[in-house]
């Protein structure tokens, strides 16, 4: 072989080198410009130098704005000391994995963020800056602060609903010296508290009308074409709907056995409406909450609603237990082939609470289920 070959060839091998080069140097650019997170370089001093489209996007500078500038820009002041260790660690050649923390953005906002810290070696190996991966995780971290809320909250409501079976049990074990009545008893309440919940866990605890958790727990007594309801529409909380429904639930079951829903002339009309009122209604400027159950039917001889030192369970849900729990008050009263039952209680402690909106009492719509 010629020397000029051996010249040329090398001269081809070394454009070859040249050109591999440039074209990984190309698609490393690509990919660090095309990355979801944030890729920042920076000195040993804390200085930027390389800024990615993504940390525009995340911390609001722009590339021009960022390289030249202190990282430290994006550390709020109560976490500056951290780039003190976290330079101290790259120079000793560690890599800073999943750190999370806090960033600030131009405009101010702290965002959450995980960090990936990694030293960055000149040719001749020796430390010379630092690579910086910043994902955020603020959407993350909300999502954990709800389920922990979620967690606190499903906690609560266990416990709620353990304390109101146990309190169903005892109370109906005071009433009933027959077994199978016992069980017949609580296991009918039991289902009644669960459609309440039912209806909470659809509407994903944000709450549940009046208009359905009447026809929920009035439904397995049949007799639609008897019920008439008649009110606002109402959005009831968690606590409204739970001893609501045990009253609904202790109302329907009575009128089956010796009232309305268990004779073919009967009639029940829940009316309810919302006026100044007289409770402390805090939040609701003193409205109040007041519904009327009234049914009236042809006198049994086995009806002995007229005895009215007569204490049922159902009695202590109506009389103490569902409007205690809402802060309000009630009156029962029996007579043969009439039952009245009202309710008055702050508005605050039965509705959702919707700023801006109220109930109107004007679009009153009466409905037969």
């Amino acid at each position: 072989m010629q020397m000029s070959e051996i010249v040329v060839a090398t001269a081809d091998i070394g454009t070859t080198d040249q050109n591999q080069t440039a074209t990984a140097d190309a698609r490393l650019a690509a990919i660090v410009d095309s990355s979801f997170d944030a890729i920042i370089s920076k000195d040993l001093n804390s200085i930027v130098t390389s800024w990615n489209l993504a940390a525009e996007r995340m911390f609001g500078y722009s590339a021009e704005e960022a390289i030249g500038r202190s990282i430290v820009m994006l550390i709020p002041d109560h976490l500056k000391s951290e780039e003190i260790e976290i330079i101290s660690r790259v120079r000793a050649g560690e890599r800073v994995a999943s750190y999370e923390t806090t960033r600030k953005r131009k405009d101010g906002v702290l965002i959450s963020v995980s960090l990936t810290v990694s030293p960055i070696k000149n040719a001749n190996g020796e430390i010379v800056g630092a690579s910086k991966i910043a994902r955020d995780i603020s959407a993350a971290k909300e999502s954990e602060r709800k389920i922990r809320l979620l967690m606190r909250e499903v906690n609560h409501r266990v416990k709620n609903q353990f304390a109101v079976i146990l309190s169903m049990v005892r109370e109906t074990s005071k009433r009933s010296n027959d077994p199978h009545e016992f069980e017949e008893l609580i296991r009918a309440r039991i289902m009644a508290l669960s459609r309440s919940h039912d209806l909470l866990v659809t509407s994903e605890w944000a709450g549940a009308s009046l208009f359905d958790l009447i026809q929920e727990h009035l439904k397995p007594f049949g007799r639609e074409e008897q019920i008439l309801l008649s009110g606002p529409v109402l959005t009831l909380q968690s606590n409204a709907v739970q001893n609501l429904g045990m009253a609904f639930h202790e109302l329907g079951t009575n009128s089956s056995k010796y009232g309305a829903l268990g004779s073919e002339d009967g009639r029940v009309e829940v009316t309810w409406t919302i006026g100044s009122g007289t409770h402390d209604a805090g939040a609701s400027g003193g409205r109040e909450f007041e519904l009327l159950w009234n049914e009236t039917s042809t006198p049994r001889p086995d009806d002995r609603r007229d005895e009215t030192t007569r204490k049922g369970f159902g009695t202590v849900v109506l009389q103490r237990v569902a409007p205690q729990s809402l802060g309000g008050s009630a009156v029962l009263e029996r007579s043969a082939g009439h039952l009245r039952w009202q309710l008055a209680a702050p508005l605050a402690s039965i509705i959702v609470p919707q700023p801006g909106a109220e109930p109107d009492d004007d679009a009153a719509l009466g409905f037969g289920i």
